[in-house]
């Protein structure tokens, strides 16, 4: 496709923050909460435009008829098609119909708090962040994604992520999903798609590695629904130690500590329970764990209903050892080019 030259040398000027806000969400087999979460993004209280552009995957439930209905509703609601199902490709299908300069991720199983557009916008403003990001503050409505919730919020259960925990604002390596501008964007050239799962972390680093600040904010809050199986839990914690391990494949320096406790917790445990075998003292190993989650889980549950407390050692048990098989067994290799600028590629038609 040929395009205009003035296009190939002149840069995007940066957008006046109050065009309005275009919110993306990649939807996929969310007709429990879908009509919950676009609700809450009507009723944002903003002094110019918002649109919500759903991007449509094959979902196996109700999802379409219920986006359907919220389009018939409400023609601020958008629907545009996603074929693969996969986050980043319904991410950057939606930006690409977007009509607006802020551009803020929310998914489908996300309720926002009343105010987070407009506190994005502010912080935005006020920062020059190329990001900005607040809470994940997990809720759940069963007792066991009140325990999955309860894990999500401690220590024990996600380390010190700082989205998950809250903190003080200031520059951050990730925010959860994200208030951008659309200039940023266009420079990074959008979610890479490549990232199944962890595609916010990685873009997150290419704009710090391109000089943008993301920016933690605890005046954002967006809750967030858990998943309400064991079955479920598994299988999202070891997609995200799987592709977490290729973030840092791809991106050389982006490991920390944190991220590498669950799998030296699983080897030494697996270690621990063959060696046994052997040598009984071994076991304690494991042993050991077995009570770290017990009485971890107890603290951090204090105040909730048995139900919710007997839940918590399987479930930090499984986010651990998930996470750590995830991430060790990860033999997922990127194919393809990263993205690249939007300026960039319009250069070489």
């Amino acid at each position: 496709m040929s395009v205009p030259c003035n296009l190939r040398r002149v840069p995007a000027p940066e957008p006046q923050l109050t065009d309005g806000v275009s919110v993306i969400m990649p939807i996929l087999d969310e007709e429990r909460h879908l009509a919950e979460s676009v609700t809450a993004i009507l009723r944002q209280e903003l002094p110019c435009p918002v649109e919500v552009i759903l991007a449509l995957g094959p979902s196996s439930d109700g999802t379409d008829d219920v986006a359907a209905r919220l389009r018939a509703a409400d023609d601020r609601v958008k629907l545009v098609t996603n074929p693969t199902g996969r986050t980043p490709d319904a991410l950057n299908a939606a930006i690409a119909a977007a009509s607006y300069d802020v551009i803020a991720r929310v998914d489908g199983h996300g309720i926002l708090s009343a105010g987070y557009l407009a506190t994005a916008m502010r912080v935005l403003d006020e920062t020059g962040a190329a990001n900005v990001g607040g809470i994940m503050d997990a809720e759940g409505t069963t007792d066991f994604e009140r325990a999955v919730a309860v894990a999500m919020k401690s220590k024990i259960g996600v380390g010190g992520v700082k989205f998950k925990l809250g903190g003080q604002p200031g520059p951050a390596e990730t925010v959860y999903l994200g208030v951008f501008r659309r200039s940023w964007l266009r420079r990074v050239g959008g979610y890479d798609t490549r990232f199944t799962r962890a595609q916010d972390w990685e873009m997150n680093f290419r704009i710090r590695a391109a000089g943008g600040i993301v920016w933690f904010t605890p005046e954002l809050k967006v809750t967030y629904r858990p998943r309400g199986s064991f079955r479920t839990l598994a299988r999202q914690y070891k997609q995200y130690g799987q592709w977490r391990r290729v973030v840092a494949r791809q991106h050389k320096g982006s490991i920390n500590a944190r991220y590498l406790a669950p799998p030296t917790a699983l080897a030494a445990i697996a270690a621990g329970t063959v060696g046994g075998f052997l040598w009984r003292p071994l076991w304690l190993i494991p042993a050991g764990y077995a009570g770290a989650v017990t009485v971890g889980g107890a603290m951090i549950s204090a105040g909730s209903t048995p139900s919710v407390r007997c839940r918590m050692p399987a479930v930090l048990a499984t986010m651990h050892m998930t996470w750590g098989y995830g991430f060790l067994t990860s033999r997922i290799r990127l194919s393809g080019d990263a993205p690249r600028a939007l300026e960039d590629r319009l250069s070489d038609d």
